[in-house]
């Protein structure tokens, strides 16, 4: 796997994927720069190799045409001060005006490119329009794990003009070597913590990761689904029952695979779904008529600590609770204290997908796990095994 350290960048161009799409307020202030953070490393090390940078991104969805909203000026300025270097814009991304500012771009200097999506041609994956993108550098970095899925003009097509001269930023390569260690290389016992409200959303995940993993821990809303379809009675509690039929099937696989599935025995419920509504603690399989599981129970607590506590390697992925109100935000928590111990304990541990990142970033658990993946859509297509064509496009 080639990397920015494979290369020496000195008096280089070095044409850089990364994802900005960062979230602005209504006054297009930046707020949350932990993306323009996570760029920083390549970055630095194509300055000090003596290298310039030109950056490409993209903000939000134009749909291909220009929005002032979404210029990436609005972010010039935060990119500047995250990087230490004061960074030049350029109000195209392709053409002239582009390529007279990359051509004057000195040594040492950065240069960011209006948002790739105000043309059309980028989603699209159009070839013309990555060979225009691709006369901007000397060497492609692709460093945006968020869009690897995406099979877009700057993400992968343009790696066909870069025959050789291609790689991985530090970010996009940390983030395959995460992942590769849970899927592939990881110390065993292996647990794959899954969470959320949905076992539709999971079934590929589950499918894939069945062959990889010796435990799995199932929380969240799914739970119920699981349940139901062996007999229980889930009161009041979200459930697909068009999905029981599966739930069974994966709890049959998981036997014949000798995978070890733990799901909650009592529950945190409620009559109400609303921080102030009155709570019991119930056995999973018995919670009453108007009534719905909203976090995990103490016992189920307890199991779920002594298997985190043996395992070496640990994904999570999805809440345990409706972790977004305090009333039912133990569950994560706790989950998150217990992967906490275990990474301290030498378990390599990756957080990836929306709501757990989420979680862990509200919670403060963002340095007390082995790696927090910087890709939704991206890491979940990872996990499910496909293969993101922006990463094969530089393999390749």
């Amino acid at each position: 796997m080639k990397t920015v350290n494979d290369f020496n960048f000195e008096n280089k161009k070095a044409l850089i994927r990364v994802d900005f799409n960062v979230p602005l307020d209504e006054h297009f202030n930046v707020t949350d720069s932990n993306r323009i953070q996570a760029a920083k490393p390549t970055i630095i090390k194509v300055l000090e190799d003596g290298g310039s940078a030109v950056l490409m991104s993209h903000l939000g969805r134009p749909k291909g045409q220009s929005n002032p909203d979404l210029s990436l000026q609005h972010i010039c300025s935060t990119v500047s001060d995250v990087i230490g270097v004061t960074v030049k814009f350029v109000a195209d991304c392709v053409g002239e005006v582009a390529e007279k500012a990359v051509a004057d771009l000195k040594p040492g200097e950065i240069l960011l490119l209006e948002n790739l999506r105000f043309h059309a041609e980028e989603e699209k994956g159009d070839e013309a329009f990555a060979e225009q993108l691709s006369k901007l550098g000397d060497i492609y970095i692709n460093d945006a794990f968020g869009t690897a899925h995406r099979a877009h003009a700057s993400t992968t097509i343009i790696a066909k003009f870069f025959p050789e001269e291609k790689c991985f930023g530090l970010l996009l390569a940390k983030e395959i070597e995460a992942i590769d260690k849970v899927m592939q290389t990881g110390e065993k016992p292996v647990l794959a913590i899954l969470g959320g409200a949905k076992v539709s959303s999971k079934i590929t995940i589950i499918e894939n990761i069945l062959d990889k993993v010796d435990h799995l821990i199932i929380g969240g809303g799914m739970t119920y689904t699981f349940i139901k379809a062996q007999g229980g009675h889930v009161g009041d509690s979200i459930c697909e029952d068009d999905k029981m039929d599966l739930a069974m099937d994966i709890l049959k696989q998981a036997k014949e695979k000798n995978v070890e599935v733990h799901i909650p025995v009592d529950v945190l419920a409620a009559d109400d779904f609303a921080n102030d509504a009155n709570t019991q603690i119930v056995d999973v399989t018995k919670i009453p008529d108007g009534w719905q599981g909203l976090d995990a129970g103490p016992k189920t607590l307890e199991i779920f600590k002594e298997v985190i506590l043996k395992s070496k390697t640990i994904l999570w992925n999805g809440p345990i609770g409706v972790f977004e109100m305090e009333s039912f935000a133990k569950g994560t928590i706790a989950v998150g204290n217990f992967i906490d111990e275990a990474t301290k304990n030498g378990a390599f541990s990756l957080v990836g997908g929306g709501d757990s990142v989420a979680a862990v970033k509200q919670f403060g658990f963002e340095n007390k796990v082995s790696y927090v993946s910087t890709g939704g859509g991206a890491m979940l297509e990872s996990l499910e095994g496909k293969t993101l064509p922006g990463i094969a496009a530089i393999k390749g």
